[in-house]
């Protein structure tokens, strides 16, 4: 009985461990442009854009292991209440094992998930004065951008870019993969634009409709 209780708990760890570890792969792709932009190195901010498309399948992986996780931790419980020859006798779990922290483990787990709904807002609000000397400067650029997957992205290259003189304002939109900018071609030009946006490790394509 009580190898089978080790052997349960075993199991249970495993399946927590797996959880958290398919919620932090569905998010990784998301968390690293924000990592990348607080360690200052923003060319990685791309660096996980490719397991994008397993994302639904590592959320998934995530509900079903912690899911099983609570079902083992309840059908245990309620076994080990009372015995066939009516003895009731309930073994201590240690912590690992514990609904405390199997229910820590699926909040920090929700939260990787949900990640990228969110993660704006550990980027800075840039706040930059423009001085327009003829309105016939302005002129509006949009690019292709390959490697975008979710806001963090979308926040990355509008940081980027906004470091360049004469931004007047950026739209980035991961869905469709594009950049918008509005610049004055006094202060900045296509190619620097361009370059800020490969700076971040995603990559601008060719010109499209603004």
């Amino acid at each position: 009985m009580k190898t089978e209780n080790l052997k349960t708990e075993d199991n249970a760890k495993a399946l927590t461990g797996v959880g958290v570890f398919a919620a932090f792969a569905a998010s990784l792709c998301c968390i690293t442009p924000v990592l990348a932009l607080l360690a200052g190195a923003s060319g990685a901010a791309s660096a996980f854009s490719w397991l994008d498309p397993a994302r639904p399948y590592l959320i998934g992986l995530a509900v079903v292991a912690l899911g099983y996780a609570w079902y083992k931790l309840f059908s245990t419980n309620k076994s080990a209440e009372c015995g066939p020859d009516g003895v009731c006798n309930v073994e201590k779990k240690s912590f690992l094992t514990s609904r405390t922290f199997l229910s820590i483990v699926t909040v920090l787990a929700i939260g990787l998930m949900a990640f990228p709904y969110y993660s704006e807002i550990f980027y800075p609000q840039a706040k930059k004065q423009v001085v327009v000397v003829s309105s016939s400067d302005i002129h509006q650029v949009a690019y292709k951008v390959s490697g975008m997957t979710c806001a963090s992205c979308e926040e990355t290259i509008k940081h980027s870019i906004n470091q360049l003189p004469g931004i007047v304002e950026i739209k980035a939109d991961y869905e469709v993969g594009t950049a918008s900018i509005k610049y004055d071609q006094s202060k900045t030009d296509k190619n620097a634009i361009i370059k800020a946006i490969n700076a971040t490790g995603y990559k601008a394509g060719g010109e499209v409709q603004p």
